[in-house]
């Protein structure tokens, strides 16, 4: 079955990987979809990412670029991206060519069946600081929250459009990740997961492992946690709860 499917690429100086990745995404909507719009959104780049998407667009009408002005963070980036796709089905990747897209079609045989279709890295091709970060940060989450994926931060994501309707995400950073996954298992969407390939990055520079950035994720766990932790307890004390 041929599917309406927006692919949102959130790209942040990816000036040597954005040509291949829109590229990369157009052929596999074209292969797998009936209808498909490759939705770049650049976070404030400094280089010529953007450049390049206008030039893209302009030969493709099915290639789209949404630009912050200044960066505002993954998190931000993905929130404009979910926001501004246009298609029933919507699908997210990073810019840097870690993933073959050509595996999107195994997502979605799936996707008529479930909600919500996540990717987990069969073989992260990562440098040893970063898996390292990874598996603390996986274990950090699952002992404050229940997470319905293994691979909380993998790149490989299909959606159906409407899980996002009345879905409030406030991680500006990388936590975006973990946020979305935590609140879509508590709202009780049916999520499968598949395992994917994935391949070292080949250009440009990732920022996964940036102490700030790891820093923001920290805050913005703490500060979810602390929320999610008030709302249940008000549950809890509305009639005809247990308390």
């Amino acid at each position: 079955m041929k599917h309406s499917l927006t692919i949102v690429l959130p790209a942040y100086n990816e000036e040597a990987n954005i040509e291949t990745a829109v590229a990369d995404a157009v052929a596999a909507g074209e292969k797998y979809c009936d209808d498909v719009e490759v939705l770049v959104v650049d976070d404030g780049s400094a280089d010529r990412t953007a450049d390049i998407v206008t030039q893209l667009a302009e030969k493709d009408s099915r290639v789209r670029l949404v630009s912050h002005h200044v960066n505002q963070g993954y998190g931000d980036a993905l929130k404009t991206g979910f926001s501004a796709a246009s298609k029933p089905l919507v699908f997210f990747t990073d810019a840097d060519n870690q993933f073959d897209l050509d595996e999107l079609g195994g997502f979605l045989d799936l996707i008529d069946h479930v909600d919500v279709v996540a990717g987990y890295r069969i073989n992260r091709c990562d440098p040893w600081f970063r898996r390292l970060n990874a598996a603390v940060w996986n274990y950090l989450v699952r002992a404050l929250f229940y997470v319905p994926v293994r691979d909380i931060d993998c790149a490989f994501k299909l959606f159906r459009r409407e899980v996002f309707d009345g879905l409030q995400l406030d991680s500006m950073g990388a936590m975006v990740n973990t946020e979305l996954m935590v609140k879509l298992g508590r709202s009780g969407y049916r999520v499968v997961e598949v395992g994917v390939r994935h391949y070292a990055r080949k250009a440009g520079v990732a920022r996964g492992a940036d102490p700030r950035v790891i820093a923001r994720a920290l805050i913005e766990l703490v500060w979810m946690h602390r929320r999610l932790s008030t709302m249940d307890a008000r549950a809890r004390q509305l009639p005809g709860r247990a308390a």
